[in-house]
């Protein structure tokens, strides 16, 4: 794949964001982060460390989360993106969504974008996992409130609803 240049540094990236296409010039130094917050609009997705620590800025790419604060934006031209924006279908919330508001499992909410896309990742991937592996795909997810034991039965719920 080759971006080809226009105007002063600018390229050409085409994203499909929550199933619709989007064309946009982005400058070559900008993260996945920004482009979906101050290009889109998609503000669900946050921006905490900066560094990839917290996980806030988590979003789904192609099927596996990255953090969206150290993925250039530029690497993932022609790539399927999903945020929180894009789980429910009309007013029916995701059955993630629907078990974390089941269980509590959110406080300031900060973090509960990025929890809910790792969670979605994560019973896609095994839509039935234990307790331990719930905790170690989703280490990468802080919470400050400490909502962790709120989360794992959310996401241990969602799981059981997926069949």
């Amino acid at each position: 794949m080759s971006l080809e240049f226009r105007g002063p540094g600018v390229v050409p990236l085409t994203l499909y964001v929550n199933g619709h296409e989007t064309h946009l010039q982005v400058e070559p130094r900008q993260t996945l982060l920004s482009v979906l917050r101050e290009e889109l609009g998609l503000t669900e997705a946050k921006h905490g460390c900066g560094m990839g620590t917290c996980g806030a800025c988590t979003v789904i790419l192609d099927g596996q989360t990255v953090y969206g604060c150290l993925t250039l934006a530029i690497d993932c031209d022609g790539s399927e993106v999903r945020t929180l924006e894009g789980l429910a279908r009309g007013q029916e919330l995701h059955p993630v969504q629907q078990a974390f508001i089941e269980h509590d499992a959110y406080q300031c909410g900060f973090c509960t974008p990025g929890q809910i896309l790792s969670a979605v990742a994560l019973l896609e991937a095994n839509p039935r996992p234990t307790a331990e592996e719930v905790r170690q795909e989703m280490s990468g997810n802080l919470c400050r409130c400490g909502a962790y034991p709120n989360i794992l039965s959310a996401v241990l719920a969602a799981g059981e609803r997926e069949e």
